[in-house]
């Protein structure tokens, strides 16, 4: 491939040639045995991925798609929007165009979710849903999902949806152990493949409340999901060259192997973060629940971002995030998520150090 800028922003992610190459595989029909015996056969590797014995749904969509799709499939009372970012902020939004009841549990950016506040919430009765974003991007908050999924699951009719886009594969996260109802992620983040793919699995009690509300539509219906994978197949045409590039990454995670993946990511991020605290910059998130996969640097020492972005990009052909939303310019975003290394993060935080001088 030629030289390029190289991403090192929290999404997408760099793909690597090998991957490239996956998704110049010859096509073959999306209703054929070639794709059926496609489909089951990396069924087993992405059910151990997300610790379920839950089938692993695949969507021709961004990961906003099925997040979407969860509040029309399982929202019939009131939904709890758990909010401390740009993402998960986006959730409630989200809840109310879909013509549900929702009501915030938020916290400021750069805090976390905290438990007792949720099992506060939830003790009121009103709720029969709860959305999360295990890993905040925007903020680079690593929410306690452990500790949140031992609250929801002292409420039985209330269904549990995480947002594992930035976290899932980068560290463990046992679906089934935990009591988590929808577990989805998407292709361009710690999978390292191109965007506009999304991984999601369903508990039989999400699947029982789906069978109960009406106007799930069809696109996102997870009962039609559910029908379809009996057979092996998707309800419509799927992105095929994303499930060959998948296949190719399920490879690759596994030859590595899932402790030796996850460790490779704490390595990489403990590199950007020993840096940060030698460089005299702040964390925006709070200790202890920092990301794993992305790091949210504080402008404490008032540097122009936007043109230390765009000076990296000239000099050095590398690319990094100059902060989201609201907090664009107070912050900027370093990832550590996919196929990196540590000697790829090195070469990344030299480049910077240039470029600060």
């Amino acid at each position: 491939m030629s030289s390029h800028d190289k991403l090192f922003i929290p999404g997408p992610v760099e793909v690597s040639d090998k991957t490239w190459a996956a998704f110049s595989r010859p096509m073959i029909g999306h209703r054929s045995d070639a794709f059926r015996e496609l489909y089951r056969s990396i069924q087993p590797r992405l059910q151990e991925l997300f610790s379920t014995a839950q089938p692993v749904f695949l969507s021709t969509s961004s990961a906003w798609g099925v997040m979407e799709g969860a509040i029309r499939n399982l929202v019939g009372k009131r939904v709890l929007n758990c909010m401390c970012g740009a993402f998960s902020d986006k959730w409630l939004d989200v809840s109310r165009r879909c013509g549900k009841q929702a009501e915030p549990l938020r916290v400021d950016w750069g805090k976390h979710i905290d438990p007792a506040m949720l099992d506060e919430k939830l003790a009121t009765g009103e709720f029969d849903a709860v959305t999360l974003i295990h890993n905040e991007t925007s903020t680079g908050v690593m929410n306690p999902l452990a500790e949140l999924c031992a609250v929801a699951q002292n409420y039985q009719e209330v269904v549990l949806i995480v947002d594992t886009v930035s976290s899932f594969s980068a560290v463990p996260i046992a679906m089934d152990d935990l009591g988590i109802d929808v577990l989805l992620t998407g292709s361009q983040k710690a999978l390292a493949l191109p965007p506009g793919f999304a991984l999601f699995s369903v508990s039989e009690k999400a699947f029982a409340r789906a069978k109960q509300i009406p106007d799930r539509g069809y696109y996102f219906d997870f009962l039609e999901f559910k029908k379809n994978q009996e057979s092996d197949m998707t309800p419509t045409t799927p992105s095929i060259a994303h499930i060959h590039a998948l296949q190719s990454k399920l490879d690759e995670i596994f030859a590595e192997g899932l402790p030796a993946r996850h460790a490779r990511h704490r390595r990489t991020n403990a590199v950007v973060h020993d840096w940060v605290r030698s460089r005299g910059f702040e964390f925006f998130a709070e200790e202890p629940y920092r990301s794993v996969t992305l790091t949210c640097v504080g402008n404490n020492r008032g540097i122009d971002i936007a043109a230390l972005v765009k000076r990296l990009r000239a000099k050095h052909h590398l690319v990094i995030d100059g902060g989201y939303g609201k907090i664009k310019g107070e912050t900027f975003r370093l990832s550590n998520m996919g196929d990196e290394t540590e000697e790829s993060v090195a070469h990344l935080l030299a480049c910077l150090d240039d470029c600060l001088q």
